[in-house]
């Protein structure tokens, strides 16, 4: 079995230019060659900021970049023949290609309705304080720059459980709409603030039947319109978690194939979240493994006070290791984004080789890891903040050894806080398939580790530069290998 990666061919701070459809076709070739099998692609949708948009913002579902609505036809990556263009060029490539899907919220609404509400208190949303008021809200979706075509269904009132703005007074408040399919919040596993149904804008009430029919009417046409091989998932934890188990179902029975999901259900310190939301959705959606990118955050943070042995501790991949999409950063925890956790620079090549050379999990790499970024956004404390995030040069080096060597049985070596090591022994699938991995968070380390005894006599290597030195495998098929302070080496044969 071929060991699989996944690219996020994107980053927040992209150029509002429509460029990255195009981009992304000239690269797949490329990406497939240097041993990515699969790409997650940001929403293809027009968002309420339309060629500013990020996607996350879902104004049309239907427009992928091929109406005058928000300001522009195209999107901020490209337009749909681009984006179509795209996904062809990823397929012929040999690349499987992933769609984000946006279904939590809506914005931009084209016109201005009259909505029952409740008023709640925004860090307990459980807890009412006024009766039931009329507010003007933007909640009422009629898309007149697509003018009804692949769908007549309007969106109103009736299609949402809240909204945080009354355009009748300008005030900005959490309100719960009492519309008739209910007169409070939807039921979600997530009880940040009492309960986390509301994030933004205009949140969809999957409680319509209604609103569930046109959301699996739009991923059949979604699907079969893009070419696509799977999904991303955006705010799973604010969502119903039947809804998905009805829409996957729905599109997985209709176009009898897998279409791989993953979900982001971001609680990064709390594993039974996530774990209470695989047994909601029994198994039918790999998840991020947030809690292990909360590890990488906290190591690169605390530099040798940090004790490797735990990196793996309360995630994921440590428990659920069929279900674990890894990763080391994306979008969201990029510095300047709301939920700003970037593993720092030196520790970025620890935890690759934490993802991409063990037997566990399904990597994700992010995009700025392999193309860098610079941009500028105000942070936290109201100030403007310039960021350059450098891609990573080892990052190549360890996708080659994910790809051809990092095969077979697998022993760790966890006995000591500051160096923690692992080898692969190979298999017969792959030639000259083995290696070792070291990697220490503060001195030079060494550590005599097996590999096999069919590889005793061989030279082995580090295949990434960082020691010059060579290891020849013993009789037993132990090596002693090195690393030195702050790094990672992966040792192959030579």
């Amino acid at each position: 079995m071929e060991n699989f990666t996944m690219l996020q061919f994107f980053e927040w701070y992209l150029p509002a230019d429509g460029s990255l459809w195009n981009h992304f076709k000239n690269q797949a070739k490329h990406l497939k060659e240097i041993g990515f099998d699969t790409v997650w692609l940001p929403p293809a949708h027009k968002g309420m900021a339309g060629p500013d948009s990020t996607g996350y913002d879902s104004y049309d579902l239907y427009d992928l970049g091929e109406f005058d609505q928000k300001g522009a036809v195209r999107t901020k990556y490209g337009t749909k023949e681009e984006f179509l263009a795209a996904i062809a060029a990823g397929k012929e490539a040999g690349l499987q290609v992933y769609c984000d899907i946006v279904l939590n919220h809506m914005g931009g609404a084209d016109e201005i309705e009259t909505v029952p509400v409740k008023e709640v208190v925004p860090d307990n949303r459980t807890e009412f304080v006024s009766d039931t008021f009329e507010i003007q809200a933007y909640t009422k979706f009629t898309f007149p720059g697509r003018n009804r075509r692949y769908s007549q269904f309007v969106w109103d009132y009736q299609c949402f459980s809240g909204v945080d703005y009354n355009a009748g007074t300008e005030e900005n408040a959490i309100y719960s709409i009492q519309n008739q399919y209910g007169e409070g919040w939807q039921d979600v596993l997530d009880l940040e603030n009492g309960n986390y149904d509301y994030l933004m804008l205009s949140d969809i009430d999957f409680r319509n039947p209604h609103v569930r029919q046109e959301l699996k009417n739009w991923g059949e046409w979604f699907t079969e319109t893009s070419g696509c091989d799977g999904f991303r998932l955006d705010a799973i934890k604010h969502m119903d978690p039947t809804f998905f188990n009805e829409w996957l179902d729905h599109l997985r029975n209709r176009f009898q194939k897998e279409l791989f999901t993953v979900g982001e259900y971001w609680s990064p310190y709390d594993l039974d979240s996530i774990l209470a939301y695989i047994d909601a959705t029994e198994n039918r959606m790999s998840l991020f493994d947030a809690p292990l990118q909360g590890n990488f955050y906290k190591a690169s943070k605390e530099n040798e006070q940090f004790d490797l042995r735990t990196i793996f501790d309360n995630t994921l991949v440590q428990v659920r290791p069929d279900l674990a999409v890894t990763l080391v950063e994306n979008h969201d925890t990029q510095p300047l984004q709301s939920l700003e956790q970037p593993v720092e620079p030196w520790f970025r090549p620890l935890a690759y080789a934490l993802i991409l050379l063990r037997e566990a999990g399904y990597p994700c790499v992010f995009y700025t890891d392999l193309y860098g970024s610079e941009y500028t956004d105000t942070g936290n404390d109201g100030q403007e903040h310039k960021v350059v995030m450098e891609s990573m040069p080892q990052l190549e080096a360890l996708l080659r050894v994910r790809k051809h060597l990092a095969y077979g049985p697998q022993h760790d070596y966890f006995e000591e806080p500051q160096c923690i090591g692992w080898t692969r022994e190979g298999d017969e699938e792959h030639e000259n398939s083995v290696c070792a991995v070291l990697l220490s968070n503060h001195e030079d380390a060494e550590k005599t580790m097996f590999v096999g005894t069919q590889h005793a006599g061989k030279i082995f290597s580090d295949h990434l530069g960082n020691v010059s030195e060579t290891v020849t495998i013993d009789e037993e098929g132990n090596g002693v290998f090195r690393t030195n302070g702050r790094s990672v080496s992966v040792w192959c044969i030579q």
